[in-house]
């Protein structure tokens, strides 16, 4: 293998990979980032078994061939390198040659058939569906993904097609669970199928469509969830398991229905927890004519009140909460007014825009 490839190519290809590539040494082999020259362009395949992104970029194939080398050393190399064509040499041992100009460095490669065996995908049922919107919804629901390992299925964001053209995504942690839903044109995917997404192929979703403005195709094939952006490829394994029926959780009808500020109300909260249990982060939100007042305690710490104008005339109810979960809700309201939609102390509450059903979240309340 022998080549000639631009900085700015190099670089971008290698970038893409990682976040993937295996840190930990359970394989040593997932530290590296397969490299396959052939035709005109450096293909690039990296994963970690539960997420494989595959990617090319236009090089100089002077001589083809294949290596897998340290994706991060040498993303560091060319990273310090200057614009302009560099030189990729694979010698006789695997080890693979970096030069450009009077620079000459050498790493330790491995023969490409010691690499895992990539997944392949034969499915042409894509959806296309818009980046920006797709990675809205990945934004409104991931916080609320489960981190215990216990609870595996609870670990990703379950995406289902429920109607014609409409995509949901759900997360729960058992504690508050987050939904959203959008509408998108000819979605060519099976309706009422879902599967759950880990939270580790999102994020590389995330980053891979972050400032992209144009259409990504999506795909299920068995087990896997699969993007292609571009030139790029990445393929998800999804989590084995049945996720819950998420609708029983979400209450149907309120005793009360209030409507505040969220500039302001956020701000308040952020003052008022800092002096909550710092575990717990347990607040008490009481309802009464035209007010709301939220309070904290700690005992180590001292407590916390501050009280908000409101347009309320029900009965006056008292419900605790961990802050940290109201306040990432209100985070990813972007509308100026939020609906607390409960029912009593002991049961719990959706938060959402005002007037609007497309993004709700439930969080469970707290006894204080």
């Amino acid at each position: 293998m022998k080549i000639e490839i631009q900085k700015k190519d190099l670089l971008g290809l290698l970038s893409r990979t990682q976040n993937i590539v295996e840190k930990r040494n359970t394989m040593p082999i997932l530290v590296n980032v397969l490299l396959e020259a052939s035709g005109n362009q450096l293909k690039a395949y990296a994963t970690d078994l539960e997420v494989s992104l595959t990617d090319a970029v236009p090089a100089q194939i002077k001589e083809a061939g294949k290596v897998a080398v340290s994706a991060k050393s040498l993303f560091e190399i060319t990273k310090e390198l200057f614009d302009g064509p560099i030189q990729l040499i694979k010698k006789d041992n695997n080890w693979l040659e970096i030069k450009q100009g009077k620079f000459t460095s050498k790493i330790i490669g491995v023969a490409a058939d010691e690499y895992p065996v990539f997944p392949t995908y034969n499915s042409e049922n894509f959806s296309k569906i818009n980046a920006s919107e797709f990675k809205f919804m990945i934004d409104k629901t991931i916080y609320s993904v489960s981190n215990d390992e216990t609870r595996y299925h609870l670990n990703g964001v379950y995406f289902e097609k429920v109607e014609k053209d409409i995509l949901t995504m759900v997360a729960t942690d058992g504690h508050r669970l987050s939904l959203i839903k959008k509408q998108f044109k000819n979605l060519s995917m099976a309706e009422k199928v879902g599967v759950i997404i880990p939270k580790k192929g999102l994020f590389e979703i995330k980053k891979l469509i972050e400032s992209s403005v144009e259409d990504v195709h999506v795909a299920v094939e068995g087990s896997q969830f699969i993007l292609k952006a571009g030139s790029c490829i990445l393929m998800i394994r999804l989590i084995e398991g049945k996720y819950p029926n998420y609708q029983q959780f979400i209450p149907q009808k309120f005793s009360h229905n209030i409507v505040v500020p969220r500039d302001a109300i956020l701000s308040c909260l952020k003052r008022v927890s800092l002096l909550a249990n710092q575990k717990s982060k347990a607040i008490m939100m009481s309802f009464s004519q035209d007010k709301l007042e939220i309070t904290s305690s700690n005992p180590e710490l001292g407590d916390a009140k501050e009280e908000l104008d409101i347009n309320y005339k029900g009965p006056d109810l008292k419900i605790g909460f961990n802050a940290r979960y109201v306040e990432d809700v209100l985070k990813n309201i972007e509308q100026e007014n939020v609906e607390f939609e409960l029912n009593d102390q002991l049961s719990p509450g959706v938060l959402k825009a005002h007037n609007s059903n497309d993004y709700i979240n439930v969080v469970m309340p707290m006894r204080i």
